[in-house]
């Protein structure tokens, strides 16, 4: 069986070397470097914790458990895995009440989270600032952080230790159905890879590759500055302070980025993101970021940031993910989803095993077929307050 997986972040990466451990011939194609486009700009909370409805919650809850599965079974010890869960801290009443509510659904879903006191979320998080007058503190045990690039580093390993062919730096100009009722991949440099299936993993660009099949894709694109497609993340320079899990604040979002360095996420904030006019690490955004980073961790006062980017994410028009074949051109199966780092070797399992030929009930309620030209759906909103996106 030849299959040609296009995108080589996370997801790609994933479905690709399940597929050749499967005994497929796979080609992965990606018009840059693997994980250069989403993947390199993602926060990589991996998670299940707010994620509505209950099938989408159950997805990425099978995400969140083979990454602890892959990472332990890892000879390199998971090193793309930080394990120590997440602290989430409300101060007003809205958040919560909003915190207070996904802690009872989640409980009633035996997902690993509970209410700590100022004590413990004190030993949780030495150094950071615990405000005094915290309405709601909760502990996710079982949440984790990811590094993309090392999850990316491993998974291309098996990629190619089970033999897929990479190609970087190559664009897709087309895809056709083949004459054998496969489908073909049309190059720029003008090769041509035949597969029995083409599988679509370009986050973003999904629409953009779909429509080269003559299949519309919703998936929503950036248009204006602040949409719910962007976001920024800063990275600071190493710092001497003790952190070894997430942290969700009223005021900043904050987790270990490697190396003693810090990523921030501030969700107020991204209502002037624009990837087209990103600001400088010397701008006055930067400059808020850090201060927040000393409320709320004190010793982080010698911060610098190093890193300001807009990270672009991949969203489905209705908010969940996409996977599985186009009616209109079954040899085409198409995986896109906002929750690519949480959801990747999931994903990459159950889709090797979809184009092998068998089913996985998991992925029902996400086909592709629900955006037919009447459906009717809510578009995704902008992530704005603590604990949404």
């Amino acid at each position: 069986m030849q299959t040609v997986v296009i995108g080589a972040g996370v997801v790609g990466a994933s479905i690709a070397a399940r597929l050749a451990e499967r005994g497929a011939e796979v080609a992965l194609v990606d018009q840059g470097a693997p994980g250069g486009g989403t993947s390199s700009t993602s926060y990589a909370w991996v998670n299940a914790n707010g994620k509505e409805p209950r099938p989408y919650f159950d997805l990425n809850l099978a995400g969140l458990e083979a990454h602890h599965r892959l990472s332990a079974d890892a000879a390199d010890g998971g090193g793309w895995l930080g394990t120590g869960g997440h602290v989430e801290i409300a101060v007003d009443d809205a958040h919560r009440d909003h915190l207070a509510a996904r802690l009872a659904r989640l409980a009633e879903r035996d997902y690993a989270a509970e209410a700590i006191t100022h004590e413990r979320a004190a030993e949780l998080l030495p150094d950071v600032r615990v405000p005094d007058d915290a309405q709601l503190i909760v502990h996710f045990a079982r949440e984790a952080y990811a590094y993309p690039a090392l999850y990316l580093a491993h998974v291309l390993g098996q990629a190619r230790a089970a033999g897929v062919r990479v190609l970087t730096g190559v664009t897709v100009t087309g895809l056709r159905q083949s004459v054998a009722g496969g489908g073909e991949a049309l190059l720029v440099d003008g090769t041509v890879l035949p597969g029995d299936t083409i599988v679509s993993a370009v986050g973003r660009r999904t629409g953009e590759l779909a429509a080269l099949a003559g299949v519309d894709v919703s998936m929503q694109t950036f248009t204006t500055p602040g949409d719910p497609t962007v976001g920024y993340l800063a990275e600071t320079g190493p710092v001497p302070v003790r952190l070894g899990r997430l942290v969700t604040s009223p005021w900043l979002n904050v987790r270990p980025a490697g190396g003693g360095r810090l990523l921030l996420q501030a969700l107020d904030l991204d209502v002037t993101a624009d990837p087209r006019d990103v600001p400088g690490v010397g701008s006055a955004l930067a400059a808020e970021f850090l201060r927040r980073l000393r409320d709320v961790v004190p010793g982080a006062e010698g911060a610098r940031i190093e890193r300001l980017v807009v990270g672009q994410r991949a969203l489905p028009g209705d908010g969940r993910t996409i996977v599985g074949r186009v009616a209109q051109a079954p040899w085409l199966y198409v995986v896109a989803t906002h929750s690519g780092v949480t959801l990747a070797p999931y994903l990459g399992e159950g889709v090797a095993a979809e184009v092998c030929g068998e089913d996985v009930p998991a992925f029902a309620e996400f086909r592709p077929e629900r955006f037919v030209a009447d459906a009717a759906y809510e578009p995704v909103g902008a992530p704005r307050t603590p604990g949404e996106q």
